[in-house]
């Protein structure tokens, strides 16, 4: 067994890692931006897009920096999910409460999406 660690192989694939959060994030940014702006509905299948590559690479990530940025997204994703079908009654009861419930939804997710890209941009885990 060797001792020797290639440096260059691990920040490769600290740069592929990120590459592909980046990926995620922008995937994510689209379609929260689509469910805050009006008549810019982005489809939600980009977010699962997103959501399957995060749930994929995240154990590439393991014992990294980004393993954080991973869980982040993927918390993001479902909570949002969740959120959007406990709040759907809404809509079919009332309009106004139910487009209140979810753009507040959308606008967490865009400062969650947000705040993610700002830590990634600077090489930091998101503090939770």
């Amino acid at each position: 067994m060797s001792d020797i660690i290639d440096v260059r192989t691990n920040d490769q694939k600290a740069e592929s890692l990120k590459n592909i959060g980046w990926v995620s994030y922008v995937l994510h940014l689209i379609v929260a931006l689509g469910a805050v702006l009006p008549g810019t509905q982005a489809s939600a299948l980009l977010l699962v897009i997103a959501l399957v590559l995060d749930l994929i690479k995240r154990g590439d990530a393991m014992g990294t920096w980004q393993e954080n940025h991973f869980s982040w997204r993927i918390r993001s994703v479902i909570w949002a999910g969740v959120l959007y079908a406990v709040t759907a009654p809404l809509w079919l009861l009332f309009f106004i409460p139910g487009w209140i419930a979810w753009g507040l939804i959308s606008l967490w997710f865009l400062y969650r999406i947000v705040r993610g890209m700002l830590a990634m941009s600077k090489n930091q885990a998101v503090d939770a």
